[in-house]
Protein backbone atom coordinates (compact mmCIF):
# COMPACT_ATOMS: atom_id res chain seq x y z
CA UNK A 1 0.00 0.00 0.00
CA UNK A 2 2.78 2.29 0.83
CA UNK A 3 4.34 2.13 -2.95
CA UNK A 4 1.20 3.79 -4.60
CA UNK A 5 0.98 6.24 -1.98
CA UNK A 6 4.57 7.25 -3.00
CA UNK A 7 5.03 7.81 1.10
CA UNK A 8 7.85 6.92 1.94
CA UNK A 9 8.47 10.17 3.94
CA UNK A 10 5.70 9.27 6.61
CA UNK A 11 5.54 5.30 6.22
CA UNK A 12 8.76 2.94 6.02
CA UNK A 13 8.63 -0.61 6.08
CA UNK A 14 11.13 -2.21 8.47
CA UNK A 15 11.41 -6.33 8.47
CA UNK A 16 11.63 -8.27 11.42
CA UNK A 17 15.41 -9.26 12.54
CA UNK A 18 16.73 -6.37 10.48
CA UNK A 19 18.94 -3.55 11.40
CA UNK A 20 16.59 -0.90 13.68
CA UNK A 21 16.03 2.54 11.94
CA UNK A 22 17.68 5.09 14.50
CA UNK A 23 14.83 7.66 15.03
CA UNK A 24 14.87 10.55 17.98
CA UNK A 25 11.96 11.32 19.62
CA UNK A 26 10.09 14.28 20.46
CA UNK A 27 7.26 16.21 23.12
CA UNK A 28 5.88 18.99 23.99
CA UNK A 29 4.58 19.67 27.66
CA UNK A 30 1.80 21.72 27.13
CA UNK A 31 1.00 23.37 30.04
CA UNK A 32 -2.27 24.66 29.31
CA UNK A 33 -5.42 23.03 28.56
CA UNK A 34 -5.83 19.69 29.11
CA UNK A 35 -2.29 18.76 29.34
CA UNK A 36 -0.28 16.71 31.60
CA UNK A 37 -0.90 17.04 35.21
CA UNK A 38 3.03 16.84 36.02
CA UNK A 39 6.59 16.39 34.70
CA UNK A 40 6.04 12.79 35.67
CA UNK A 41 3.20 11.96 33.55
CA UNK A 42 4.90 13.89 31.46
CA UNK A 43 8.24 12.45 30.68
CA UNK A 44 6.12 8.26 31.41
CA UNK A 45 4.52 9.10 28.09
CA UNK A 46 7.68 9.70 26.32
CA UNK A 47 8.83 6.34 28.00
CA UNK A 48 5.77 4.73 26.08
CA UNK A 49 6.49 6.27 23.07
CA UNK A 50 9.64 4.79 23.27
CA UNK A 51 8.23 1.80 23.34
CA UNK A 52 5.85 2.23 20.52
CA UNK A 53 8.92 2.63 18.66
CA UNK A 54 11.23 -0.16 19.34
CA UNK A 55 7.62 -2.27 18.73
CA UNK A 56 7.48 -0.60 15.54
CA UNK A 57 11.35 -1.89 15.09
CA UNK A 58 13.24 1.27 15.71
CA UNK A 59 15.81 2.23 17.94
CA UNK A 60 15.39 5.63 20.03
CA UNK A 61 18.77 7.32 20.08
CA UNK A 62 17.57 10.03 22.22
CA UNK A 63 14.57 12.02 23.39
CA UNK A 64 14.50 16.16 23.00
CA UNK A 65 11.49 18.09 24.96
CA UNK A 66 10.05 21.32 24.98
CA UNK A 67 7.50 22.77 27.30
CA UNK A 68 5.21 25.26 25.85
CA UNK A 69 1.48 26.78 27.32
CA UNK A 70 0.48 25.43 23.85
CA UNK A 71 1.57 23.62 21.12
CA UNK A 72 2.98 25.44 17.98
CA UNK A 73 0.28 25.19 15.24
CA UNK A 74 2.90 25.60 12.58
CA UNK A 75 5.49 23.49 13.86
CA UNK A 76 4.25 21.65 16.84
CA UNK A 77 7.54 22.94 18.82
CA UNK A 78 8.84 26.41 18.81
CA UNK A 79 11.50 27.50 15.46
CA UNK A 80 14.50 27.19 17.75
CA UNK A 81 13.58 23.91 19.32
CA UNK A 82 12.93 22.69 16.04
CA UNK A 83 16.63 23.64 14.59
CA UNK A 84 17.92 22.12 17.75
CA UNK A 85 15.97 18.94 16.82
CA UNK A 86 17.65 19.04 13.48
CA UNK A 87 20.99 19.10 14.81
CA UNK A 88 20.59 16.74 17.57
CA UNK A 89 19.36 14.08 14.88
CA UNK A 90 22.51 14.84 12.71
CA UNK A 91 24.84 14.11 15.51
CA UNK A 92 22.86 11.11 16.75
CA UNK A 93 22.76 9.43 12.96
CA UNK A 94 18.74 9.02 13.29
CA UNK A 95 17.01 9.11 10.02
CA UNK A 96 13.75 9.48 11.16
CA UNK A 97 12.10 11.71 14.06
CA UNK A 98 8.65 10.31 15.59
CA UNK A 99 6.45 12.69 17.83
CA UNK A 100 4.60 11.94 20.65
CA UNK A 101 1.16 13.58 19.62
CA UNK A 102 -1.25 13.29 16.55
CA UNK A 103 0.39 15.88 14.19
CA UNK A 104 -1.77 17.72 11.88
CA UNK A 105 -0.96 17.15 8.45
CA UNK A 106 0.37 21.21 8.36
CA UNK A 107 2.35 20.44 10.79
CA UNK A 108 3.89 16.99 9.54
CA UNK A 109 4.44 18.76 6.33
CA UNK A 110 5.96 21.64 8.05
CA UNK A 111 8.14 19.56 9.92
CA UNK A 112 9.13 17.11 7.28
CA UNK A 113 10.13 20.67 5.30
CA UNK A 114 12.41 22.18 8.13
CA UNK A 115 13.94 19.12 9.34
CA UNK A 116 14.72 17.51 6.06
CA UNK A 117 13.69 14.53 7.47
CA UNK A 118 10.83 11.76 7.72
CA UNK A 119 8.52 12.71 10.13
CA UNK A 120 6.01 10.00 11.93
CA UNK A 121 3.44 10.80 14.98
CA UNK A 122 1.87 8.79 17.72
CA UNK A 123 -0.83 8.17 15.70
CA UNK A 124 1.52 6.51 13.02
CA UNK A 125 3.34 4.02 15.32
CA UNK A 126 0.18 3.31 16.65
CA UNK A 127 -1.33 2.37 13.09
CA UNK A 128 1.80 0.47 12.35
CA UNK A 129 1.98 -1.78 15.51
CA UNK A 130 -1.29 -2.62 14.77
CA UNK A 131 -0.69 -3.17 11.14
CA UNK A 132 2.02 -5.96 11.83
CA UNK A 133 -0.35 -7.74 14.30
CA UNK A 134 -3.09 -8.26 12.40
CA UNK A 135 -4.04 -11.56 12.20
CA UNK A 136 -7.82 -12.28 11.21
CA UNK A 137 -9.66 -10.65 8.05
CA UNK A 138 -11.11 -8.58 10.39
CA UNK A 139 -8.52 -6.87 12.09
CA UNK A 140 -6.72 -6.54 8.86
CA UNK A 141 -9.66 -4.82 7.34
CA UNK A 142 -9.93 -2.58 10.37
CA UNK A 143 -6.29 -1.62 10.30
CA UNK A 144 -6.50 -0.63 6.77
CA UNK A 145 -9.31 1.36 7.32
CA UNK A 146 -7.85 3.48 10.27
CA UNK A 147 -4.74 3.53 8.27
CA UNK A 148 -6.34 5.31 5.29
CA UNK A 149 -8.40 7.48 6.92
CA UNK A 150 -4.95 8.99 8.80
CA UNK A 151 -3.14 9.36 5.47
CA UNK A 152 -5.30 10.76 3.37
CA UNK A 153 -5.14 14.48 4.64
CA UNK A 154 -1.62 13.98 4.14
CA UNK A 155 -0.99 13.20 0.95
CA UNK A 156 -0.33 16.94 -0.05
CA UNK A 157 3.10 17.57 0.59
CA UNK A 158 4.35 13.82 -0.23
CA UNK A 159 4.59 14.96 -4.19
CA UNK A 160 6.23 18.50 -3.57
CA UNK A 161 9.56 17.42 -4.64
CA UNK A 162 7.84 16.84 -8.20
CA UNK A 163 7.08 19.79 -10.22
CA UNK A 164 3.30 21.48 -9.39
CA UNK A 165 3.26 23.22 -12.98
CA UNK A 166 3.30 21.53 -16.24
CA UNK A 167 3.00 22.78 -19.88
CA UNK A 168 0.90 20.23 -21.59
CA UNK A 169 -2.42 21.10 -23.47
CA UNK A 170 -6.00 20.14 -22.10
CA UNK A 171 -7.51 19.72 -18.60
CA UNK A 172 -4.17 19.38 -17.04
CA UNK A 173 -2.68 21.83 -18.66
CA UNK A 174 -1.65 24.01 -15.31
CA UNK A 175 -1.09 20.96 -13.30
CA UNK A 176 2.18 19.19 -13.00
CA UNK A 177 3.47 15.48 -12.36
CA UNK A 178 2.78 15.99 -8.44
CA UNK A 179 -0.61 17.58 -8.43
CA UNK A 180 -1.64 14.71 -10.94
CA UNK A 181 -0.44 12.24 -8.59
CA UNK A 182 -2.05 13.63 -5.55
CA UNK A 183 -5.32 13.50 -7.41
CA UNK A 184 -4.79 10.10 -8.65
CA UNK A 185 -3.79 8.61 -5.59
CA UNK A 186 -6.87 10.52 -3.12
CA UNK A 187 -8.96 8.76 -6.16
CA UNK A 188 -7.84 5.43 -4.91
CA UNK A 189 -7.74 5.92 -1.64
CA UNK A 190 -11.62 6.71 -1.53
CA UNK A 191 -12.27 3.70 -3.30
CA UNK A 192 -10.52 1.65 -1.04
CA UNK A 193 -12.39 3.06 1.83
CA UNK A 194 -15.55 2.31 -0.03
CA UNK A 195 -14.60 -1.21 -0.48
CA UNK A 196 -13.42 -1.37 2.89
CA UNK A 197 -16.43 -0.44 4.05
CA UNK A 198 -18.57 -3.14 2.24
CA UNK A 199 -16.45 -6.01 3.80
CA UNK A 200 -16.32 -4.79 7.20
CA UNK A 201 -20.64 -4.22 7.37
CA UNK A 202 -20.58 -8.19 5.84
CA UNK A 203 -18.20 -9.28 8.46
CA UNK A 204 -19.86 -7.30 10.90
CA UNK A 205 -23.04 -8.62 10.13
CA UNK A 206 -21.18 -12.36 10.36
CA UNK A 207 -20.30 -11.24 14.20
CA UNK A 208 -23.62 -10.37 14.62
CA UNK A 209 -24.88 -13.57 13.79
CA UNK A 210 -21.46 -15.25 15.92
CA UNK A 211 -22.99 -13.23 19.17
CA UNK A 212 -26.54 -13.97 18.81
CA UNK A 213 -25.88 -17.74 19.21
CA UNK A 214 -23.84 -17.24 21.78
CA UNK A 215 -26.53 -15.32 23.78
CA UNK A 216 -29.30 -17.89 22.62
CA UNK A 217 -26.77 -20.11 24.59
CA UNK A 218 -27.86 -18.18 27.87
CA UNK A 219 -23.40 -18.61 28.85
CA UNK A 220 -22.75 -15.43 30.82
CA UNK A 221 -20.12 -13.52 28.99
CA UNK A 222 -16.94 -12.32 30.91
CA UNK A 223 -15.00 -9.51 28.34
CA UNK A 224 -11.13 -9.04 29.57
CA UNK A 225 -10.26 -5.77 28.92
CA UNK A 226 -7.25 -2.98 30.15
CA UNK A 227 -4.35 -0.85 29.26
CA UNK A 228 -2.00 -3.01 26.62
CA UNK A 229 0.36 -5.40 27.98
CA UNK A 230 -1.13 -6.08 31.46
CA UNK A 231 -1.55 -9.77 31.13
CA UNK A 232 -5.31 -10.07 29.66
CA UNK A 233 -3.68 -12.99 26.96
CA UNK A 234 -2.06 -14.08 29.90
CA UNK A 235 -4.72 -14.83 32.41
CA UNK A 236 -6.76 -16.34 29.14
CA UNK A 237 -4.30 -18.61 28.15
CA UNK A 238 -3.73 -19.87 31.93
CA UNK A 239 -7.58 -20.29 32.42
CA UNK A 240 -7.46 -22.38 28.95
CA UNK A 241 -4.67 -24.53 31.15
CA UNK A 242 -6.29 -24.77 33.80
CA UNK A 243 -10.37 -25.97 32.76
CA UNK A 244 -9.94 -26.53 28.62
CA UNK A 245 -9.36 -30.46 28.49
CA UNK A 246 -5.68 -31.13 27.21
CA UNK A 247 -6.65 -32.46 23.46
CA UNK A 248 -7.65 -28.54 22.95
CA UNK A 249 -6.06 -26.62 25.15
CA UNK A 250 -3.26 -25.82 23.12
CA UNK A 251 -4.91 -25.15 19.85
CA UNK A 252 -7.54 -22.49 21.52
CA UNK A 253 -4.39 -20.50 23.25
CA UNK A 254 -4.08 -17.30 22.15
CA UNK A 255 -0.76 -15.66 21.29
CA UNK A 256 0.89 -14.03 24.71
CA UNK A 257 4.03 -11.60 24.78
CA UNK A 258 5.44 -9.32 26.64
CA UNK A 259 5.01 -6.19 24.31
CA UNK A 260 2.88 -3.78 23.30
CA UNK A 261 -0.56 -4.60 21.35
CA UNK A 262 0.44 -8.28 21.25
CA UNK A 263 -2.62 -9.77 20.22
CA UNK A 264 -5.56 -7.65 18.66
CA UNK A 265 -8.29 -10.08 17.43
CA UNK A 266 -10.76 -10.42 19.74
CA UNK A 267 -10.71 -14.22 20.67
CA UNK A 268 -13.72 -16.16 22.61
CA UNK A 269 -13.37 -19.09 24.97
CA UNK A 270 -15.81 -21.44 26.66
CA UNK A 271 -14.36 -21.98 30.46
CA UNK A 272 -16.19 -25.31 31.96
CA UNK A 273 -15.07 -25.11 35.73
CA UNK A 274 -17.55 -28.01 36.34
CA UNK A 275 -20.71 -29.50 34.83
CA UNK A 276 -23.49 -26.20 35.16
CA UNK A 277 -20.58 -23.79 35.91
CA UNK A 278 -18.94 -22.58 32.95
CA UNK A 279 -19.00 -18.95 31.16
CA UNK A 280 -17.54 -17.54 27.80
CA UNK A 281 -14.36 -15.65 28.24
CA UNK A 282 -13.60 -12.90 25.58
CA UNK A 283 -9.77 -11.10 25.10
CA UNK A 284 -9.86 -8.09 23.36
CA UNK A 285 -7.53 -5.56 22.02
CA UNK A 286 -5.89 -3.05 24.60
CA UNK A 287 -6.07 0.12 25.69
CA UNK A 288 -3.47 3.17 25.85
CA UNK A 289 -3.25 6.70 26.39
CA UNK A 290 -4.03 8.79 23.00
CA UNK A 291 -5.28 5.69 21.26
CA UNK A 292 -6.40 6.99 17.94
CA UNK A 293 -10.04 7.83 17.43
CA UNK A 294 -9.69 6.48 13.97
CA UNK A 295 -8.38 3.05 15.53
CA UNK A 296 -11.23 3.02 18.25
CA UNK A 297 -13.87 4.05 15.41
CA UNK A 298 -12.52 1.08 13.13
CA UNK A 299 -13.02 -1.19 15.91
CA UNK A 300 -15.98 -0.22 16.68
CA UNK A 301 -17.55 -4.01 15.51
CA UNK A 302 -14.91 -6.08 17.36
CA UNK A 303 -15.31 -3.92 20.95
CA UNK A 304 -19.03 -4.32 20.74
CA UNK A 305 -18.03 -7.50 22.45
CA UNK A 306 -17.63 -5.28 25.41
CA UNK A 307 -20.58 -3.88 25.52
CA UNK A 308 -22.22 -7.05 25.31
CA UNK A 309 -20.52 -8.48 28.13
CA UNK A 310 -22.73 -9.42 31.82
CA UNK A 311 -19.29 -9.09 33.39
CA UNK A 312 -15.88 -6.77 32.75
CA UNK A 313 -12.35 -8.12 34.21
CA UNK A 314 -10.46 -4.86 34.18
CA UNK A 315 -6.84 -6.63 33.65
CA UNK A 316 -3.89 -4.08 35.35
CA UNK A 317 0.04 -4.02 36.11
CA UNK A 318 -0.18 -3.92 39.60
CA UNK A 319 3.36 -3.46 39.35
CA UNK A 320 3.98 -0.32 37.15
CA UNK A 321 3.92 2.95 38.77
CA UNK A 322 1.23 4.26 36.71
CA UNK A 323 -0.98 1.79 37.46
CA UNK A 324 -3.68 4.24 38.56
CA UNK A 325 -3.52 6.13 35.64
CA UNK A 326 -4.18 3.17 33.31
CA UNK A 327 -7.43 2.38 35.46
CA UNK A 328 -8.50 5.71 34.18
CA UNK A 329 -7.66 5.45 30.71
CA UNK A 330 -9.56 2.36 30.66
CA UNK A 331 -12.85 3.54 32.54
CA UNK A 332 -13.31 6.72 30.04
CA UNK A 333 -12.77 3.90 26.77
CA UNK A 334 -15.36 1.87 28.70
CA UNK A 335 -17.48 4.71 29.06
CA UNK A 336 -17.22 5.86 25.68
CA UNK A 337 -18.17 2.95 24.23
CA UNK A 338 -21.41 2.74 26.12
CA UNK A 339 -20.31 0.01 28.77
CA UNK A 340 -19.78 1.90 31.46
CA UNK A 341 -22.85 0.40 33.00
CA UNK A 342 -21.56 -3.37 33.26
CA UNK A 343 -20.14 -4.73 36.58
CA UNK A 344 -16.58 -4.64 36.86
CA UNK A 345 -14.23 -6.67 38.57
CA UNK A 346 -10.38 -4.95 38.55
CA UNK A 347 -7.89 -7.52 38.72
CA UNK A 348 -4.49 -6.08 39.69
CA UNK A 349 -2.31 -8.50 37.88
CA UNK A 350 2.10 -9.06 38.00
CA UNK A 351 1.32 -9.04 42.25
CA UNK A 352 4.37 -11.24 42.44
CA UNK A 353 6.59 -8.40 41.30
CA UNK A 354 5.33 -5.89 44.47
CA UNK A 355 7.11 -5.08 47.09
CA UNK A 356 5.24 -6.09 50.52
CA UNK A 357 5.56 -2.35 51.40
CA UNK A 358 2.65 -1.83 48.91
CA UNK A 359 -0.41 -0.49 50.11
CA UNK A 360 -2.54 -2.97 48.70
CA UNK A 361 -2.19 -7.33 50.29
CA UNK A 362 -0.03 -9.03 47.06
CA UNK A 363 -2.40 -11.64 47.12
CA UNK A 364 -6.02 -12.28 47.70
CA UNK A 365 -9.64 -10.28 47.44
CA UNK A 366 -10.64 -7.05 48.94
CA UNK A 367 -13.89 -4.96 48.76
CA UNK A 368 -13.69 -1.62 46.79
CA UNK A 369 -13.56 1.02 49.68
CA UNK A 370 -14.89 3.45 47.52
CA UNK A 371 -18.57 4.39 48.45
CA UNK A 372 -21.36 2.98 46.02
CA UNK A 373 -18.82 1.21 44.14
CA UNK A 374 -20.00 -2.11 43.45
CA UNK A 375 -16.86 -2.96 41.44
CA UNK A 376 -13.96 -5.55 43.58
CA UNK A 377 -10.62 -5.46 43.40
CA UNK A 378 -8.27 -8.63 43.41
CA UNK A 379 -4.98 -8.72 43.32
CA UNK A 380 -3.25 -11.99 42.09
CA UNK A 381 0.07 -13.42 39.93
CA UNK A 382 -1.80 -14.85 36.16
CA UNK A 383 1.34 -17.12 36.50
CA UNK A 384 0.05 -18.87 39.84
CA UNK A 385 -2.35 -21.67 39.49
CA UNK A 386 -3.84 -20.30 42.79
CA UNK A 387 -4.36 -16.95 42.08
CA UNK A 388 -6.64 -18.28 38.59
CA UNK A 389 -8.67 -20.36 40.68
CA UNK A 390 -9.29 -17.63 43.27
CA UNK A 391 -10.19 -15.43 40.28
CA UNK A 392 -12.42 -18.01 38.78
CA UNK A 393 -13.94 -18.31 42.31
CA UNK A 394 -14.48 -14.27 41.90
CA UNK A 395 -16.15 -14.83 38.77
CA UNK A 396 -18.66 -17.55 39.69
CA UNK A 397 -19.57 -16.10 42.56
CA UNK A 398 -20.18 -12.42 40.95
CA UNK A 399 -22.28 -14.20 37.84
CA UNK A 400 -24.20 -16.54 40.27
CA UNK A 401 -25.01 -13.17 42.35
CA UNK A 402 -28.03 -12.73 39.92
CA UNK A 403 -28.89 -16.18 39.46
CA UNK A 404 -32.44 -17.70 39.73
CA UNK A 405 -33.75 -21.20 42.04
CA UNK A 406 -36.66 -22.60 39.62
CA UNK A 407 -38.65 -25.84 39.61
CA UNK A 408 -38.64 -27.25 36.10
CA UNK A 409 -41.70 -30.32 35.39
CA UNK A 410 -40.28 -32.30 32.27
CA UNK A 411 -42.51 -34.05 30.01
CA UNK A 412 -40.37 -37.56 29.83
CA UNK A 413 -40.93 -36.59 26.00
CA UNK A 414 -38.74 -33.65 26.39
CA UNK A 415 -35.52 -35.08 27.83
CA UNK A 416 -33.64 -32.31 25.75
CA UNK A 417 -34.52 -29.85 28.23
CA UNK A 418 -32.98 -31.86 31.15
CA UNK A 419 -29.88 -32.63 29.20
CA UNK A 420 -30.16 -28.52 28.56
CA UNK A 421 -30.32 -27.73 32.22
CA UNK A 422 -27.81 -30.43 33.50
CA UNK A 423 -25.04 -28.76 31.12
CA UNK A 424 -26.08 -25.32 31.92
CA UNK A 425 -27.25 -25.15 35.27
CA UNK A 426 -26.82 -26.31 38.53
CA UNK A 427 -28.92 -28.83 39.14
CA UNK A 428 -29.95 -28.68 42.41
CA UNK A 429 -32.67 -31.79 42.85
CA UNK A 430 -34.35 -34.39 40.12
CA UNK A 431 -37.31 -36.69 41.05
CA UNK A 432 -38.50 -39.08 38.77
CA UNK A 433 -42.53 -38.66 38.70
CA UNK A 434 -45.40 -40.19 37.03
CA UNK A 435 -45.58 -36.23 34.94
CA UNK A 436 -42.32 -36.26 34.44
CA UNK A 437 -38.86 -35.31 36.10
CA UNK A 438 -38.95 -32.37 38.96
CA UNK A 439 -36.24 -30.23 38.23
CA UNK A 440 -34.65 -27.53 40.80
CA UNK A 441 -32.17 -25.61 39.22
CA UNK A 442 -30.17 -22.58 39.88
CA UNK A 443 -29.40 -20.65 37.00
CA UNK A 444 -29.22 -17.34 35.08
CA UNK A 445 -32.42 -16.45 33.93
CA UNK A 446 -31.91 -16.61 30.70
CA UNK A 447 -31.21 -20.41 30.93
CA UNK A 448 -34.16 -20.25 33.07
CA UNK A 449 -36.35 -18.73 30.47
CA UNK A 450 -34.99 -20.97 27.46
CA UNK A 451 -35.78 -24.14 29.29
CA UNK A 452 -39.30 -23.08 30.23
CA UNK A 453 -39.64 -21.80 26.29
CA UNK A 454 -38.31 -25.51 25.28
CA UNK A 455 -41.35 -27.36 27.53
CA UNK A 456 -43.91 -25.07 26.45
CA UNK A 457 -44.48 -22.36 29.20
CA UNK A 458 -44.15 -19.16 27.53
Amino acid sequence: MAAFFGADDIWSRREEGGEKERVLAVGVWETSGDGYASEEDFLHSLDELTELAEACMMHPVGIVTQQLPKVNAALYVGTGKAEEIRENAEAMEASRIVFNDTLSPSQMRNLQKTLNLPVMDRTGLILEIFERRARSREAKLQVELAKLRYLKPRLIGMWETQNRQGGASGSMSSKGEGETQLEIDRRTIDHRLSELSKELKVVSRERETQRKKRQHSGLPLVALVGYTNAGKSTIMNAMINRYVPDTAGEDRKVFEADMLFATLDTTVRKIEVERGRHFLLSDTVGFIHKLPTALVEAFKSTLEEVKEADLLLQVVDGSDPHCRDHIEVTKQTIADLGAGHIPMITVFNKSDRVEPAIEYPRRGLKESSVAGDRNENIYISAREASSIELLTEVILGKLESGAVVRDFLIPYDKGAVHSYLMENAIVEMADYTAEGILVRAKCDVAVADKAEKMIGLS
